[in-house]
């Protein structure tokens, strides 16, 4: 009987020590390396792209408001 509960507790662990264990620290420390190495250089430049478009799009944003803000005053309480 006592052989019987140790094998059921043994079994499933050596399984995940042979098994689940290494994959789970490799996926682990690649992910880990992966985030350490920060920013390529392609999506730096995305990166940076998109902040621009942001920028020329809060331009265009403040100038549409000003705009409208001389063509009808009242449009913000409209909304």
């Amino acid at each position: 009987m006592d052989e019987g509960v140790i094998a059921l507790i043994l079994a499933p662990l050596l399984i995940f020590l042979i098994f689940v264990a290494p994959i789970w620290l490799i996926l682990h420390y690649r992910s880990k390396k992966q985030v350490n190495q920060g920013l390529s250089a392609e999506e730096y430049a995305s990166l940076k792209e998109l902040a621009e478009k942001a920028e020329k799009m809060t331009d265009r944003i403040k100038t549409l408001e000003s705009i409208l803000d001389s063509e009808s005053p009242q449009w913000r309480d409209r909304a």
